[in-house]
């Protein structure tokens, strides 16, 4: 594809945050590309630096604990992370928005929730009282959600439904990139299906692009064109959904698959990833996995692999990886 086929393309971000005198380093050189129309599904554990990538993209990281260190970030080939607040603010909500993880905190509880979503729609376009309430009744509407409830707040709402109030807010103004921060995670299975299919069919008749952040591979297979996997603010493993699927090389990529239920199988326990993720603020020196590989090279605990295309389209950030494919080749 040519460049102007990319959305969004992320470059060696780095991002650190500063609590009690210790320096977390939450993102350490992430590169993706992000096609337009195409999902990515970004994955791995908690405190891997998913939702910190994804508020770097927004510029929405806290002024005071965090900043970013290093790297560039270009929409439609743009840098954003030189653009004053001001201009972004611009961009927010008309080309990039945001599904935040936790609807119960993504709401103003004393605002309407049909007010939520005018105020954004007011933002960006300059229409009448009368229109953009008819605008936000249609998103609403758009989400399963009736119009009628426009007055309503969202105390009044149950979880699944304050969630498609957050998709409808961060869809009223057609965005061109949609970042959903784990936007399941604090619902019930049967709700999760309905918002990932409201999510989809959305996406597919505005012809969104979109970065899914989860940890749900489930989600990944059924939602996503591409996956990135990312373990300690760096990512491991990238390629399309089905390249990855079939051919898991990295032993983190490895391990979530083994980790999953076999419904075939007659198992009496899951087999999980021995260990703990590393300390943000303490990393190791080497391979940020290589505490927990259960197959250590003799350079994995001082060198530091790079992302390397292993096959077509299918990168890896792993030695053994690499020597595999290369005899296998």
């Amino acid at each position: 594809m040519s460049e102007n086929d990319t959305m969004l393309s992320v470059r060696d971000l780095s991002v650190e945050y500063t609590s009690e005198g210790k320096v977390i380093s939450a993102v350490n050189g992430v590169s993706f590309d992000l096609k337009r129309g195409r999902t990515l599904g970004l994955v791995g554990e908690t405190g891997a630096g998913k939702t910190s990538t994804a508020k770097s993209i927004m510029r929405i990281l806290p002024d005071i604990s965090s900043r970013i260190t290093a790297g560039e970030i270009y929409l439609e080939g743009k840098e954003i992370l030189c653009l004053s607040e001001k201009e972004m603010r611009r961009i927010r909500g008309r080309k990039v928005s945001m599904i935040f993880q936790d609807p119960m905190t993504a709401l103003n509880p004393i605002i309407k929730v049909g007010e939520q979503i005018r105020e954004v729609i007011i933002q960006h376009n300059s229409i009448s009282k009368k229109e953009s309430v008819a605008r936000a009744k249609e998103m609403l509407e758009l989400v399963g959600i009736s119009g009628d409830r426009y007055h309503e707040y969202p105390h009044q709402f149950s979880g699944g439904m304050k969630q498609r109030v957050v998709i409808a807010i961060a869809l009223s103004c057609n965005p061109e990139l949609l970042l959903a921060d784990e936007p399941t995670t604090a619902l019930d299975v049967t709700i999760q299906a309905q918002v990932m299919e409201t999510i989809k069919k959305l996406k597919e008749e505005l012809n969104t692009s979109m970065l899914l952040i989860t940890h749900d591979l489930g989600v990944v297979a059924s939602a996503c064109d591409d996956v990135a996997v990312i373990y300690g603010g760096e990512i491991i493993e990238m390629g399309s959904k089905e390249v990855v699927f079939d051919n898991p090389l990295h032993p983190y990529t490895q391990g979530l698959f083994e980790a999953l239920p076999e419904m075939e199988e007659d198992a009496e326990r899951l087999k999980p990833i021995g260990g703990m993720p590393p300390d943000p603020s303490n990393l190791p020196k080497g391979c940020f996995f290589g505490p927990r590989c259960p197959h250590p090279g003799e350079n994995c605990s001082t060198e530091r692999k790079q992302l390397v295309e292993i096959e077509p389209g299918h990168f890896c950030r792993c030695g053994r990886a690499l020597k595999m494919e290369n005899s296998n080749g």
